[in-house]
């Protein structure tokens, strides 16, 4: 298996034949996701044209026109986005968290080198600096070229790119540098695995004001309960102020869904459930990046509802 990484776009790891080798992506015109993360089940989409092939330092790098999803980003064989159906994920991983405080200022991504997390963030007038860590400079050249729609948010003249670790760009940060962190993450495998533990949360804490905010990429409730569990535990231990369990749908994912994670640090209180900071739902600043398309604040608040089964186990670790 191709290497993960922690501070680049991966978020799944791909699983390998019996010989140790990848397993075929593309079998007779249709590309099919495997992974243990997820057994005995698979996606998969019908191929029109294989647009790009490619191996960074770090992974292998795809780009095919699907039949039905558009263009579709694929890392080590898993999908990243699709065009029809990134706006679930990107602008309810941004707004969630940005629109539950007020004014935010300044704001780091770690991973999210699609550029889809900065189109979003961009969309908040309040926003004076954004940083991004992305350790996988393919994954940016790549998302330019065939996904302009989404790597609009590169243009934006208050981003910096910084190609590098995430875990230890965090790590050096100044305490108290950050309003919002946003980690667009990997799957708890291989290195990637940090992104889950204690470490890494006290070091985005640390990065955060008081009452500054943070939203992770936090797994599909239908498949890893075992692993939100644990998530859950960890950040009740880190962060003093709030902590929340939300979830968006997102077709081409595991399981159709996808979770978030949302803490803040001791400070003014934030309460994510009822968002208070508006956003330019049409994108109207510098370059026009379009309407919003999947979050508004009906969804905000909807979010944070979940199954009764969900709902059960992640009170459970909240109590203690």
């Amino acid at each position: 298996m191709a290497e993960q990484t922690t501070g680049a776009a991966v978020k799944r790891p791909r699983e390998e034949d019996d010989n140790g080798g990848d397993m075929p992506s593309i079998i007779s015109g249709w590309f099919s996701e495997i992974s243990p993360m997820w057994p005995g089940e698979a996606h998969s989409l019908k191929v029109e044209k294989v647009l790009f092939e490619g191996k960074s330092d770090y992974q292998k790098v795809m780009v095919f026109q699907s039949a039905t999803y558009g263009k579709v980003l694929v890392l080590d064989g898993v999908i990243q986005l699709t065009e029809r159906d990134e706006c679930a994920y990107q602008e309810m991983i941004t707004h969630l968290p940005l629109c539950s405080i007020p004014n935010p200022k300044k704001v780091l991504v770690v991973g999210g080198g699609d550029g889809g997390v900065l189109r979003e963030v961009a969309r908040h007038s309040s926003v004076e600096h954004i940083d991004i860590c992305e350790i996988d400079k393919m994954v940016v050249d790549v998302s330019k070229e065939f996904f302009p729609g989404v790597a609009v948010g590169f243009e934006d003249p208050r981003v910096k790119l910084h190609i590098g670790d995430g875990v230890a760009f965090l790590k050096a940060a100044p305490e108290g540098s950050y309003d919002a962190v946003i980690v667009d993450s990997s799957d708890p495998v291989g290195p990637a695995q940090e992104l889950f533990e204690k470490p890494f949360f006290e070091s985005v804490a640390k990065a955060l004001r008081p009452g500054g905010v943070m939203c992770t990429q936090a797994e599909s409730i239908w498949l890893h309960m075992h692993i939100i569990e644990d998530i859950v535990a960890n950040c009740h231990q880190v962060f003093k102020g709030s902590v929340n369990y939300a979830w968006t749908t997102v077709p081409t994912y595991p399981s159709g869904v996808i979770g978030f994670m949302l803490c803040s640090t001791e400070g003014p209180e934030v309460d994510f459930k009822n968002p208070i900071n508006p956003i330019d739902e049409n994108g109207n600043r510098g370059k026009s990046i379009g309407p919003l398309k999947f979050y508004n604040k009906e969804i905000h608040t909807a979010a944070f509802s979940l199954p009764s089964f969900a709902k059960k186990l992640i009170e459970a670790k909240s109590a203690k």
